[in-house]
């Protein structure tokens, strides 16, 4: 959320607290329970006070929310503040809890085991039961007074839409009419190049003054509603507004081959598709941004030595920097330094921007090694680090190519909604691209990834790239 009526942040800290209120309560409730339960079966425990504040239920006490608040977070339920509903909060907590209450017992509680099966499973049952009530407490009492304001018309949703058409006033009264939670207060219009317009007393902007209008309107969400509006000419507009990090969307009616399989919002009301989100669960984005971190982390601790070893090769076999940069588009189009070991002259681009090719007569020596066995691209773990690319995601490619690119083949605008990853499904099928028509034959299969987005995609694409390192297919 971007308008002035809705903090991600101040959003997401009241569920996290909420969270770890209640689940303290479930749990020290369950410890009352489980002094009983014991007792029946442990003449060693003597009364409640004495097991309450033993050292071990103590630390329990201390460390068990800590850690089932870690799996609430991981499990994506953070990711997106807003635009929960009751339902949904019902289906994820319990999934969540069923986890946890698992984890506890296998974990934590497999020593309270009383030998009889039955009164193991009463266990189970009632540590599950507490957590999840309380925790689905808490958090219907949130989401009902966020639903309550929006109803009150307190909240309003800060909308922008694209267009300025017949089509477009038409979206906007289906919006007011619509059984929705959420109070659309749409802004204005913004015109396209080429569109008719309606003459009304809307606001309407010119299109080159998006950015403009969403900054200082604090727009929350941007709806496309042209009149006529092409695969193409949609790739377009999706290029310029992805850097501006805001939803954008699109009615299903708008009949497009990207609009398949996306995620839809708002089922109670009027449906939307969102454009911005990739075709993965927020608990399976978790899991990879988590092993991003893990795996990149350990690597170049692991392989430190070997890439001091790599450095100095680079310095002694050829004139120029160890470590080679460049500008690269990213997540939402946004730039980034990739960095990778020097495999060419550094006069490589003196005439502009190359791609290689075969052969290629500015590749160092060490520069082709390295690359046949993708050495160079060793240091983009740093990258990773920083979380301008993942392990796996499409190429990331340079702004001159990209707008080459996107003449031939529009789509690729789509991969803008994830990161770019060091690894990717078009490396691993089509490999190294000497010229834009390569390019664009390799951007299917990035597409293709996105469609497919899962972390056993991401696994698959690794083992492929792991195979293709060790044989040395890299070029």
């Amino acid at each position: 959320m971007q308008g002035i009526n809705f903090n991600n942040s101040t959003q997401r800290a009241k569920y996290i607290i909420m969270d770890y209120f209640m689940v303290n309560i479930a749990f020290a409730l369950f410890n009352i329970f489980r002094f009983y339960f014991l007792h029946i079966y442990q003449v060693s425990v003597y009364a409640l006070w004495h097991f309450i504040f033993s050292e071990k239920i103590v630390l329990e006490q201390i460390f068990v929310p800590i850690c089932i608040s870690l799996i609430y977070g991981i499990s994506g339920y953070y990711n997106r503040p807003y635009g929960k509903s009751r339902v949904s909060e019902l289906a994820t907590t319990l999934k969540s809890t069923a986890f946890i209450t698992l984890a506890l017992y296998f974990g934590l509680l497999i020593n309270d085991s009383t030998g009889l099966r039955i009164r193991d499973y009463e266990l189970i049952v009632v540590v599950f039961v507490l957590l999840f009530c309380f925790t689905y407490l808490g958090r219907w009492i949130i989401t009902s007074l966020t639903i309550m304001h929006l109803r009150a018309r307190r909240w309003k949703y800060i909308t922008l839409v694209i267009g300025n058409s017949k089509e477009s006033r038409e979206l906007c009264d289906k919006l007011k009419k619509s059984g929705s939670a959420w109070t659309y207060d749409v802004i204005g219009y913004i015109s396209l190049n080429g569109e008719p317009g309606i003459e009304d007393n809307a606001t309407v902007w010119d299109w080159e003054e998006v950015e403009k209008v969403c900054s200082e309107n604090n727009v929350d969400q941007i709806i496309i509603a042209p009149g006529k509006l092409r695969d193409k000419r949609l790739m377009t507009i999706l290029e310029r507004l992805f850097p501006l990090r805001i939803p954008v969307k699109i009615s299903p009616d708008t009949i497009s081959y990207i609009t398949g399989d996306l995620h839809l919002d708002d089922i109670l009301g009027m449906s939307f598709i969102d454009l911005t989100l990739p075709r993965i669960s927020e608990f399976e984005k978790n899991v990879k941004r988590l092993t991003d971190i893990t795996v990149s982390l350990l690597t170049m601790i692991i392989l430190a030595p070997i890439l001091a070893v790599i450095a100095l090769t680079v310095k002694l076999t050829s004139r120029g920097p160890v470590i080679y940069s460049q500008q690269r588009m990213g997540k939402d189009h946004i730039p980034f330094k990739i960095y990778k070991f020097r495999s060419m002259r550094t006069d490589a681009e003196s005439g502009g921007p190359m791609l290689s090719s075969d052969n290629d007569p500015r590749v160092t020596p060490w520069g082709r090694f390295m690359r046949k066995y993708r050495i160079d691209e060793l240091p983009q773990f740093w990258n990773v680090l920083r979380g301008d690319m993942s392990l796996v995601g499409p190429r990331p490619e340079r702004e001159y190519f990209i707008e080459q690119i996107l003449k031939k083949a529009p789509y690729y605008a789509l991969i803008f909604q994830v990161r770019p990853g060091v690894t990717s499904w078009g490396m691993v099928k089509y490999g190294y691209a000497s010229d834009v028509e390569q390019m664009v034959a390799r951007s299917r299969y990035d597409l293709l990834y996105i469609n497919n987005m899962s972390l056993g995609t991401d696994l698959k694409i690794i083992i492929h790239t792991i195979r293709t390192v060790l044989l040395g297919k890299g070029v």
